[in-house]
């Protein structure tokens, strides 16, 4: 029973720092966020027993890639003053999407009361619909490539980033050209 509210606590919190990383509009805000996902994601994998893989999010990806996006985003020395607003003009359009998006999910998990009240049960139960460890098992065993490729795709954005930032500053300031004046014939 902790087990599984443990693990919808962890669930609610990755879910929220992801919606949180769509929302932020700092940088900064954006990776403390991310932070905030991958050690609950952490918590989950500890709840679902693959110690050494929770033990890996934390150390590897929250310590070490995590460090490096912060560095990169203190290297990009982002000074555009859009940023200085907390929430972008388009959060209320998005969380209403959002809402749609919710609505629809529930609607196609639970089109009718029996249906949901069993996938309820079993999921609380520790049935066979959904368990903790027939998930891990399935994770490591079939979807661990993917997400050791996700950590790749971490490393070569913030490299891109790195290099764009580099060519931008390595680039001659552009001057702004003058002002064109029309002589005007005298009579």
């Amino acid at each position: 029973m902790i087990e599984n509210l443990l693990l919808i606590l962890f669930a609610a919190a990755a879910v929220a720092g992801a919606v949180l990383m769509l929302l932020l509009r700092h940088p900064m805000r954006v990776a403390l966020a991310l932070i905030a996902s991958m050690i609950s994601l952490g918590g989950i994998y500890g709840l679902l027993g693959v110690h050494v893989i929770a033990v890996f999010q934390i150390m590897i990806y929250v310590g070490a890639v995590m460090v490096f996006m912060v560095y990169a985003i203190m290297l990009l020395d982002v000074r555009d003053p859009s940023f200085t607003e907390r929430y972008s003009r388009l959060l209320w359009p998005g969380l209403a999407a959002v809402a749609v998006l919710v609505g629809v999910l529930v609607s196609a998990v639970w089109p009718d009361k029996d249906a949901g009240s069993a996938a309820v049960a079993a999921f609380t139960d520790g049935g066979t619909v959904f368990g903790v460890q027939a998930f891990s098992a399935a994770f490591l065993g079939e979807y661990w490539l993917y997400f050791e490729l996700t950590s790749v795709l971490l490393v070569v954005a913030v490299l891109a980033a790195v290099a764009i930032v580099k060519l931008r500053r390595n680039e001659p300031a552009a001057t702004p050209p003058a002002p064109v004046t029309q002589e005007r014939g005298h009579g």
